[in-house]
């Protein structure tokens, strides 16, 4: 399940591997983060580029009935809802990132801009390194 592994398996640098998170805020609900494989979510900057004053990752045993996906499976395409979407801006420096297909083990290789537009998500300092 670990970033690292996956960029191993796909020959790639993990700053290209994204892992997507789900979150809650405290004003909006849940929300969804899409960081580097080599970085984690930093709360305080989610907070404040939702409109939170303050978000923590949904409980594990939460994922799948919000997403439809489980843990080590979750992508930002295709969940139960449409939720705000933010990507770290380390995206954009790629032709193209992987992300979670939905399947554990099975990733997806795509542009950034198109996946973003995709999802309507939102491009900001959202990680930590």
């Amino acid at each position: 399940l670990a970033a690292q592994h996956v960029a191993d398996s796909l020959g790639q640098d993990i700053a290209r591997v994204f892992k997507t998170l789900v979150l809650h805020g405290d004003k909006t609900g849940h929300i969804v983060c899409v960081v580097p494989g080599n970085g984690e979510v930093d709360l305080k900057a989610l907070a404040k580029v939702s409109g939170n004053k303050k978000v923590e990752m949904i409980a594990m045993k939460d994922l799948l009935s919000v997403t439809g996906y489980i843990r080590g499976g979750c992508s930002p395409i295709g969940m139960k809802k449409r939720f705000p979407t933010y990507f770290h801006s380390t995206a954009n420096s790629f032709e193209t990132i992987y992300v979670s297909a939905g399947v554990r083990g099975l990733q997806i290789e795509i542009s950034p801009a198109d996946l973003i537009s995709f999802v309507g998500g939102e491009i900001d300092d959202v990680a930590s390194f």
